[in-house]
């Protein structure tokens, strides 16, 4: 919810698609540069215990940009001033997500037993796709009903009522694992894991490179605002629209599990996604655009599924942390750095062209992968 309102703030103040590749850049720079450190502390101390703080950090967070969104500060302040702290507490968000994501991913292992682990990650896959869903669509509404500061209310106070439910779970112990004399020895044991286990290697690439040039989701406020011609309500159908349909597949494979070809379904999956992206560019009709939209969610829908997997059963339980640190290395360098990617190849290129070579460069990395991984396209769990 946040990110929807944040991104629709910005780009409505500056009406620059590159401010809301700056988000991106923003929240990428301390995610990635403190991956692999807070990897090395998931894995040497209570992982309940950082999940709480770093959601607590969140919520903090979440107060201060609803501050920002106040008409005491929007009175007070220049507008260069409160858009720069927008800025800063979106780096402070990358930094906590550093921790608490991989923390998050690293404790799963230790809450579901091994057997059931599979089906457990499409159940968490799918309660992270629901909350997306509602965040998304809710952030229009609320935009639109009680404005940009009534709907980081609302966020703040959700993330609040996340803390609470967390408290619930009890102290994990410690996964017992070689002690390393300097925290790069540490750090380097999940890197290496990650480098000689191929297809981790080539999944996790595939992510990095297929969401860094298809990442069209983060220009949605500018398609909305000035191809589409549409208003908050339907910017946020429109940015739910890709939850919805990765929601579907979610549902679908809770039912009825991918039980082979599941790395040859994975590739053709990110092309399909691609492919999906370049309609969502060309598209002039917002039902056409919506649909575009929701058949990259499905379709990345199931490449998140199968990529989840694989990470989770490959990775022992004594070094998940750290390799969940390398994993969300990818993950948020495709996400984040691939927003801000959009953003300056919208302002140097124009709007629909670079969400044109993004999709485009999608299929050209699956091709890629294709050929140069083929442990990957023959996999099977």
């Amino acid at each position: 919810m946040m990110s929807t309102v944040v991104a629709w703030w910005l780009y409505e103040t500056t009406r620059d698609p590159f401010a809301i590749g700056l988000i991106g850049l923003a929240e990428v720079i301390p995610a990635v540069g403190l991956a692999l450190y807070a990897g090395h502390v998931i894995d040497n101390h209570e992982r309940t215990g950082i999940l709480k703080k770093s959601v607590m950090l969140y919520s903090l967070v979440t107060f201060l940009m609803f501050l920002l969104s106040t008409t005491l500060i929007q009175s007070h302040a220049l507008e260069r001033t409160w858009i720069a702290g927008i800025y800063i507490l979106i780096f402070l968000t990358g930094a906590i997500r550093a921790f608490s994501g991989s923390a998050f991913q690293a404790l799963l292992g230790q809450l579901i037993p091994f057997n059931i682990l599979p089906n457990a990650i499409t159940w968490s896959s799918g309660t992270w796709l629901i909350s997306s869903i509602i965040g998304h669509a809710a952030g229009g509404f609320l935009i639109a009903a009680i404005a940009v500061k009534g709907a980081l209310l609302i966020s703040f106070l959700s993330i609040a009522a996340a803390c609470i439910v967390l408290w619930k779970i009890t102290p994990k112990p410690i996964p017992e694992s070689k002690r390393h004399a300097t925290t790069w020895s540490s750090v380097k044991e999940g890197l290496s894991f990650v480098m000689n286990t191929k297809d981790l290697l080539a999944c996790m690439t595939l992510d990095l490179f297929a969401v860094l040039f298809g990442g069209a989701v983060a220009m949605i406020p500018a398609f909305a605002k000035d191809i589409l011609n549409v208003g908050p309500t339907a910017f946020g159908w429109l940015n739910a629209a890709t939850d919805i349909g990765s929601m579907i597949t979610v549902t679908a494979l809770t039912l009825s599990p991918l039980r082979r070809n599941q790395g040859k379904i994975l590739l053709l999956a990110v092309a399909g996604f691609g492919v999906s992206i370049i309609v969502f560019a060309l598209s002039r009709s917002y039902l056409i655009s919506f649909t575009a939209l929701f058949l990259s969610g499905m379709l990345d829908g199931i490449s998140a599924i199968v990529r989840g997997t694989i990470v989770q059963l490959k990775t022992p339980n004594e070094i998940k942390g750290r390799v969940m640190s390398v994993n969300s290395m990818f993950v948020n360098s495709s996400n984040e750095f691939g927003q801000f990617e959009s953003g300056l190849a919208a302002k140097m290129f124009g709007l629909v062209p670079s969400v044109v070579f993004g999709g485009g460069m999608t299929l050209l990395v699956v091709l890629t992968t294709w050929f140069k991984a083929p442990s990957l396209r023959k996999l099977e769990y």
